[in-house]
């Protein structure tokens, strides 16, 4: 155990975020907003990822039938929604998916793609990365069933459940993956260091995040409206000083359903009355960072001349 936490510990160094070199969004934003669509594919025929009704009498079965069929609603239905919450207003999610979901679900995968979505891997299989006996192959076999439906890789990858073990960054950065979102502990992107040069973490989050607000919390159906807006302002705020990067994740099984859908509409309506704000996506939010540290580095050169 104490060897994971120094390899988790050598990856990135501490830094207070008022101490680091300035970053600068454009037109002087303060918060870049990006969503997050999770598509994951569940079988029947396994233990669910996660569920909604307990086994009955405590008897698990399988088929587990009604749990199934809770996540497959989003991907009949509640995936429709997000198309058209998003459509209405301009804006462009990344589509985090597991490699099986290209296929199972090809249709909602085409549609987002049509949409100018971008993509980004999100296991092959809903199961955590220390579970999956051969990581590089599941990595490897994501990617290229996202490269068959955009005919491009990703850029951009999130771990099931943002499980990793000491291995994952190394086997990312080394099959071309350039961001995570597995690091939730920062409101900025950072480089984490792996054995191969390096990987930058766009900041994701377990609080703006529908699976921890519904599924774990099990908060009202308008938490995803308060809890966000509340997020948003102080970032707002705090922006002025720094700028920060806001993340909104959600699946179509849980905020796609009739009774939540109106509070993701309230959530962006909120956030686009507000200037000083850009509505990205998480390869916008890498290339962004990326110039900002090479300016940062070419200026630091200049400088020592």
């Amino acid at each position: 155990m104490q060897n994971v936490g120094n390899s988790v510990l050598n990856r990135i160094p501490y830094s207070l975020i008022d101490s680091r070199p300035p970053l600068t969004l454009p037109g002087k934003a303060r918060v870049a907003v990006w969503t997050i669509v999770n598509v994951e594919s569940w079988s029947p025929l396994k233990a669910m990822p996660r569920a909604v009704l307990p086994p009955p009498m405590g008897q698990p079965l399988l088929p587990d039938i009604p749990n199934w069929a809770w996540h497959e609603y989003g991907m009949r239905v509640g995936f429709s929604r997000f198309l058209d919450v998003l459509g209405a207003r301009n804006l462009k999610a990344t589509f985090a998916v597991n490699g099986t979901a290209c296929t199972q679900y090809e249709e909602a995968c085409l549609a987002a793609h049509r949409s100018g979505w971008e993509f980004m891997g999100h296991g092959y299989v809903q199961q955590p990365m220390h579970v999956t006996s051969d990581q590089a192959a599941a990595i490897s076999g994501t990617i290229q069933a996202i490269k068959k439906i955009t005919g491009a890789p990703p850029r951009g990858w999130e771990s099931p459940g943002l499980t990793e073990t000491d291995e994952t960054l190394d086997l990312l950065a080394e099959a071309g993956i350039e961001y995570v979102a597995d690091w939730v502990l920062d409101e900025q992107p950072l480089s984490l260091k792996t054995r191969n040069g390096s990987i930058v973490s766009v900041p994701y989050t377990v609080e703006i995040n529908d699976v921890v607000i519904s599924a774990v919390q099990q908060q009202a159906s308008d938490e995803i409206y308060r809890r966000g807006r509340d997020h948003f302002d102080r970032l707002y705020l705090d922006g002025a000083r720094a700028p920060r990067i806001m993340a909104i994740a959600i699946h179509p099984y849980l905020t796609g359903v009739p009774h939540r859908i109106k509070y993701l509409e309230m959530l962006y309506d909120h956030i686009l009355s507000h200037q000083e704000v850009v509505m990205w996506t998480g390869a916008e939010i890498l290339d962004w960072y990326l110039d900002q540290t090479r300016a940062t580095q070419q200026r630091t050169t200049a400088n020592a001349k």
